[in-house]
């Protein structure tokens, strides 16, 4: 090992799989193989390390053996979420092994209710947050009266638990045969809406007061015009990506324009309005907001815009969708050494 190497340190790098995977996982042929090579190239150890519920106990005696961990697992996946590994991650940071990032960051900024903490900064707009079902059923039909609405679940990812929901095309449409109040309802992860009873979607969110509330943010006329991806490295931004998206969009000529994520670097020019916004204002606003320190910022970490109303000089307005903080993969070609320079510079804090 190289005397730079030995002087900043050992890190995991940390993600879901299955046995074999845990086997047979070598970092220079992984997925993230790009960030293995950068942290090697400013003279961090990086190492595998595979997780799964079952083998916990022998991943938590692994950490114990590095400086620090980046860890890359969904909110959700196949059914299981990250209630072990948090608490998994949780004891060894309390032992001294940094972890990025923190169980309890992300319940700060990895989150919906995020949406409705910052709703008052400029990326902010009409967004209600919803304790309790009962609360739900007794403010939502007034906001969505008002026009379409967007549901989403606390916590998830991949489009899980997000709806549009408006009223139904025809106002002149028939309640149902119990004159219950109607709704045409959009799933983020399907293509065609339905039209049901709106106590019956109602039902349908139940269970997502599970992760402590619902957000219930106005739906934005200009998504099909695609989102816009600011990737950050702690506080410094390490790239974007814009996507024209279906989730959301029902209109057959706009789904048609949709495709991949095209990723630039952070020198893009079209986003560099954006790039001044997130790093010398949004993000110190987020983070005293929050109360979460500058140097516990997630090493990786990335906030969905989509486009508001231009303001009266003719730029565009950016609207917070949400914030990705738990698996942020796959990122912009120049993120990698991006991260690299922020764990190289974390590391070295703690010599």
């Amino acid at each position: 090992m190289s005397e730079s190497r030995t002087r900043l340190g050992r890190v995991a790098i940390l993600w879901r799989g299955d046995e074999a995977e845990r086997r047979s996982a070598i970092g220079a042929t992984s997925r993230f193989k790009a960030v293995f090579a950068a942290l090697a190239d400013v003279g961090v150890n990086a190492e595998p390390v595979v997780y799964e519920d079952e083998v916990v106990d022998a991943v938590r005696a692994e950490l114990a053996r590095f400086d620090g961990v980046l860890v890359w697992v969904n909110p959700i996946h196949e059914g299981r979420n990250r209630s072990k590994l948090d608490g998994l991650l949780r004891e060894v940071a309390a032992r001294g092994v940094w972890v990025s990032a923190h169980p309890d960051v992300i319940l700060k900024m990895g989150v919906k209710e995020v949406l409705h903490r910052t709703r008052m900064m400029s990326w902010g707009g009409d967004t209600a947050l919803y304790r309790t079902v009962e609360a739900m059923r007794a403010e939502f039909p007034a906001r969505l009266a008002a026009g379409p609405r967007v549901i989403k679940r606390n916590r998830g990812n991949g489009g899980q638990g997000v709806w549009k929901v408006e009223m139904p095309a025809s106002l002149e449409m028939p309640a149902s045969p119990a004159n219950r109040p109607m709704a045409r309802v959009l799933d983020a992860t399907k293509d065609v809406s339905e039209e049901l009873a709106l106590d019956a979607f109602l039902e349908r969110c139940v269970a997502y007061f599970d992760d402590g509330c619902v957000i219930d943010q106005a739906f934005q006329a200009r998504l099909s015009e695609g989102v816009v991806r600011c990737y950050m490295a702690g506080d410094r931004c390490a790239g974007f990506g814009h996507q024209k998206v279906k989730a959301l969009v029902e209109a057959p000529a706009e789904r048609a324009q949709a495709g991949p994520r095209l990723y630039t670097s952070k020198a893009e020019p079209r986003f560099q309005r954006l790039r001044r916004l997130m790093e010398d204002e949004w993000t110190p606003q987020l983070t005293t907001l929050l109360g979460i320190q500058q140097c516990d910022l997630p090493m990786i970490w990335d906030a969905d815009f989509m486009l508001g109303p231009p303001g009266e000089d003719g730029a565009d307005a950016y609207v917070l969708g949400e914030i990705n903080v738990s698996s942020v993969f796959p990122i912009p070609e120049e993120a990698p050494a991006e991260i690299a320079s922020r764990v190289a510079d974390r590391l070295r804090s703690r010599l």
